[in-house]
């Protein structure tokens, strides 16, 4: 008997009438359990218990009474099952005609997959017809993380009209329930809203297609009874692991309790589902915490650097880009000028940004040559090979920028394939950033689309870096190959995004390692799906440093450092210093015209380049710990504090210029420390003559520093201070 099958024994119960099943992590809990009639219900959510056996007991203990309360807390809630008054997690309409779904329990399976996690496989089926709906719960132990979908499947005679296909279906037993939910627009992005939530629906969702996070987000918190502090109260943090639309409903039922559904957005999107083909949703990652926020996010980043993000325990490139240097105003020369002071200032990579590619329509605005791959002779007479040896010589890499599934009309491709544009005939076409979007269900755009990665490799074996940029949503949508192939109209929110997974795919087998940066616009796509193929993102286009303050706080809830790309660029009233310490936070980066840097500005930036080479893999895999919160105080503070309690790096700023008083007066309470260690700090980043007011031969002890705290003396004319802390 193997280990799996024991295990399996072990934790699922049945006694005459119900089957339990808990899913478990250390600290979390999601019980589901039978009902006389084998429907399948959600008995518990929170804490683990030491006595597995005590799970069954959990039905019991609510005394709930009312219309459709016994269908509230199904695990996964049918359309059409009598007496349910909830929002559904699926809604099909079978081969025959009939829109009913009656789900039964039939099986439930628990194995360890080959990554180390306990995936629960629970298997409904309807009372009558041959239809089938697998529940997978994929539970990380050790980082409080649960991966949920659902696997859809039928043996009608017909294809099943599929209306809504959730993830997953979700339900909690407290009382009243805060949503942080965040709204955006471009260089808004990740604006937190905080709402009770009291009986009725609300919605987080998208309709946009491809650049689905350029509103909203996916990403979400929901604290139980109160809202959440950093370090109190009950909270679930999570996201749908989705590239494409997406609907998050969170529904408070008249006993309070809250009822969630998380999938693909059914907007448009009726997919028929032929015999025999499974059909697979995306994954709704979460996690629950019960030490407030802070707990919560350390579960997510552990989780997406350890098990999900490309390359999520390696390094990461610290880069020049030459987009606010030059725009689209520049030629090879210009360029390869630009190389001497990436040398000079210390980074590792040159990138090229939008600008370089088309011929018959130049890409010299954004109003032309997209689609039309080819280095414009004009610009760029040797091609980028002479700029890959170029830059070689100066002992930097060299990256490119690329936006693949998008076309202007005013291109060769547009002209030679017009059927490979997602538009509507009969409608005029509407662009967003003066373009539109490729149609990636089509096999040939996939070839396409991969072909121009491949060629730029293939040219380039030496190429270091890809930017993949996506600036356009889609607007009337329509697709000349679902038509064609007389595949639903409907078919094409999800097969775009599955075509692009495909494209992804390929790349990454050919080219498993090269770092590539999912940028669109600045926040349009950061979702873990895409993370797997990604090893950076770029968070918004607002690079001003006191905004990316905020910016980068709330993304910090959901992401390690180390996928957030922070620029040094001219945005922003703050000094130099400011600029650099806020981009030290995440994966460093420039965008300024590094060549004509005043000297003592250069020596700076050097030197704090070389600071953050020193302290970068703890920003990059350390535990996070905000300390002091921009929106509640007028300073922020963060700690990056290393796995063994020994180094960390503390960034303090001043995020409120007017006079107010003098944040200085108080002190920042630490995180994480070692109680019984003893701490050395010291001042990071000071520029040209400036004097530290840090005490370096001072040592305190992590109890001290966690209880009294440290004063990081930021003022005015302190605006930024960057502290290490090392035990001694």
């Amino acid at each position: 008997m193997t280990v799996a099958l024991l295990f399996f024994f072990a934790i699922t119960r049945t006694n005459a009438q119900k089957t339990t099943i808990p899913v478990e992590t250390e600290h979390v809990a999601v019980v589901l359990q039978t009902d006389k009639d084998h429907h399948l219900k959600i008995i518990h959510t929170g804490k683990t218990l030491a006595a597995k056996t005590e799970y069954e007991l959990a039905a019991s203990a609510y005394h709930l009474s009312g219309p459709g309360i016994g269908s509230n807390n199904n695990a996964f809630t049918a359309a059409g099952t009598d007496n349910n008054f909830v929002e559904p997690a699926i809604a099909v309409v079978h081969a025959d005609g009939n829109n009913s779904l009656d789900l039964r329990y039939e099986k439930n399976t628990v194995t360890t997959t080959p990554d180390g996690a306990t995936l629960t496989t629970v298997t409904l089926k309807d009372a009558v017809y041959p239809f089938y709906v697998d529940l997978f719960f994929k539970a990380w132990k050790k980082e409080d993380v649960i991966e949920q979908w659902s696997g859809i499947r039928h043996t009608e005679k017909g294809n099943v009209l599929l209306n809504k296909y959730a993830s997953a279906n979700l339900y909690f037993f407290g009382k009243d329930y805060y949503l942080t939910s965040y709204n955006g627009e471009w260089a808004k992005e990740m604006q937190p809203e905080l709402t009770q939530l009291k009986q009725g629906m609300h919605t987080i969702e998208s309709r946009l297609g491809t650049r689905e996070n350029l509103i909203g987000s996916p990403n979400f918190m929901l604290a139980m009874d109160h809202p959440a502090t950093e370090t109190t109260g009950t909270v679930l943090l999570g996201q749908l692991a989705w590239n494409g639309n997406y609907s998050i409903q969170l529904e408070t039922d008249a006993h309070k309790k809250m009822h969630l559904v998380a999938g693909i957005n059914p907007y448009q999107s009726a997919y028929q589902l032929k015999p025999g083909t499974p059909f697979e949703t995306p994954r709704f990652v979460y996690t629950l915490s019960f030490n407030g926020t802070g707990t919560g996010s350390r579960n997510l980043q552990s989780w997406l650097r350890d098990h999900q993000l490309l390359d999520g325990k390696g390094e990461r490139f610290t880069l020049l880009n030459n987009w606010e240097a030059t725009y689209f105003d520049f030629d090879q020369e210009k360029l390869a000028g630009l190389f001497k002071g990436a040398k000079d200032l210390g980074v590792d990579l040159f990138l090229l940004d939008d600008g370089w590619f088309g011929n018959k329509y130049p890409r010299n605005n954004d109003k032309a040559g997209l689609g039309d791959w080819q280095e414009n002779k004009k610009k760029l007479p040797d091609g980028i090979p002479y700029l890959v040896e170029e830059a070689g010589k100066q002992g930097v890499k060299f990256g490119i920028w690329i936006e693949p599934e998008m076309v202007n009309p005013k291109s060769e491709l547009y002209e030679k394939h017009l059927d490979w544009v997602l538009r509507e005939e009969q409608r005029p076409e509407i662009y967003f950033r003066n373009q539109l979007v490729l149609d990636l269900t089509n096999p040939e755009v996939q070839d396409f689309v991969f072909g121009i990665v491949d060629n730029l490799f293939k040219k380039n074996p030496k190429l270091a870096f890809i930017k993949w940029d996506c600036n356009s949503p889609v607007f009337n949508g329509h697709s000349r190959y679902l038509e064609k192939n007389k595949i639903p109209q409907s078919h094409l929110w999800v097969e775009y995004t599955r075509g692009l997974e495909k494209v992804l795919q390929r790349i990454r087998a050919k080219y498993p390692k090269v770092p590539m940066m999912l940028c669109s616009g600045g926040g349009g796509r950061t979702d873990y799906g895409l993370l797997k193929y990604f090893t950076e993102f770029w968070l918004s286009d607002d690079t001003d440093p006191l905004e990316r303050v905020f910016i980068q706080w709330n993304y910090s809830y959901y992401y390690p450092a180390i996928t957030m790309c922070n620029h040094v660029t001219e945005w922003g009233k703050q000094p130099l210093k400011y600029r650099v310490d806020v981009a030290s936070m995440g994966k460093l980066g420039f965008d300024i015209k590094a060549n004509e840097l005043k000297p003592e500005d250069m020596a700076f930036c050097k030197e704090a380049i070389k600071n953050y080479n020193g302290f970068k893999d703890i920003v990059w895999h350390g535990d996070l710990y905000r300390l002091k919160d921009p929106y509640e105080t007028d300073i922020a503070s963060l700690l990056f504090l290393n796995r063994e309690q020994t180094k960390g790096i503390v960034f303090n700023y001043l995020t409120n210029w007017r006079y107010v008083g003098d944040p200085a007066l108080d002190p920042v309470k630490f995180q994480g420390l070692d109680p019984n260690k003893q701490y050395r700090i010291k001042e990071l980043n000071l520029y040209g003559g400036q004097k530290s007011t840090i005490d370096t031969k001072k040592t305190y002890s992590g109890d001290y520093l966690m209880n009294i705290g440290f004063n990081p003396n930021v003022s005015l004319r302190r605006s930024s201070v960057v502290l290490s802390i090392e035990a001694i």
